[in-house]
């Protein structure tokens, strides 16, 4: 079982999307059998997937002991794609109950995930290196890192880098790479952008990037992936080729 954390340290880098698009390809183009995890409390995977977050349990009750896993665990849309989702109880879980005292308290999602039986584990973080964060990582065999060719999700990307470094020297941890969303092509500061990435993180930049896409956003109204509602959309193109060449580097 592989274990992702979608990474980035400040939001609008579509981490969501790529959350949602990868675990969806996974299982309809590549026949996996694969867990999604909202680790974010604003929840936006899960009302992404067509679910009300004030209606479902999250992993707070998991990671305080008092439900088992697959308790909480619930179907999407689509086949062989299984969810867990947020609310918000996971943005102050750590400082509460039975993880309020426990000076391991970042461990526990990883010993939570061990007896799951899955193709693959995919976690959506929040945008922030917060206890979730740490944990997701801490949990994860890799963190795919998300950004945007714009000034402050570079500056996010070399904090996020940092951060990412110093865990790895405790836990296994490797980074699968770092893929752009909003991308243009034609964008004047392209080559910039990208020198700063393959400076930051040498040799994880992606070839595949997503290209801006109006229904991204049409398809989390629906509460479906892309490649239900539009399944012919250049975004839909990329995160298909994207997913194909992260199964290449795991």
């Amino acid at each position: 079982m592989k274990k992702i954390a979608i990474s980035s340290f400040k939001g609008g880098t579509a981490k969501t999307s790529t959350t949602l698009h990868i675990g969806s390809a996974l299982a309809k183009f590549h026949k996996k059998k694969v867990l999604l995890i909202d680790f974010d409390a604003q929840a936006n995977l899960t009302t992404g997937l067509g679910y009300d977050p004030d209606a479902q349990d999250s992993m707070a009750p998991v990671l305080q002991g008092t439900k088992p896993i697959d308790q909480v665990i619930i179907p999407t849309c689509v086949k062989n794609l299984d969810l867990i989702p947020a609310d918000t109880w996971l943005e102050r879980v750590e400082v509460t109950g039975a993880l309020a005292g426990n000076r391991y308290s970042h461990e526990r999602l990883k010993e939570i995930l061990k007896p799951l039986q899955y193709d693959i584990v995919i976690i959506d973080t929040p945008p922030s290196l917060c206890w979730l964060t740490e944990s997701a990582l801490i949990a994860s065999d890799y963190s795919l890192v998300c950004a945007t060719p714009e000034f402050y999700s570079i500056k996010g990307l070399q904090r996020l880098s940092q951060f990412i470094d110093s865990l790895s020297q405790r836990h296994m941890l490797k980074i699968l790479g770092v893929t752009l969303s909003f991308w243009n092509p034609r964008g004047k500061t392209n080559d910039s952008f990208l020198e700063v990435v393959s400076g930051t993180f040498p040799g994880k930049l992606l070839e595949t990037k997503i290209r801006r896409d109006i229904r991204v956003s049409e398809a989390s109204i629906y509460g479906k992936p892309i490649f239900d509602t539009a399944p012919k959309s250049r975004a839909a193109e990329d995160y298909v080729a994207l997913t194909k060449e992260l199964l290449k580097r795991m």
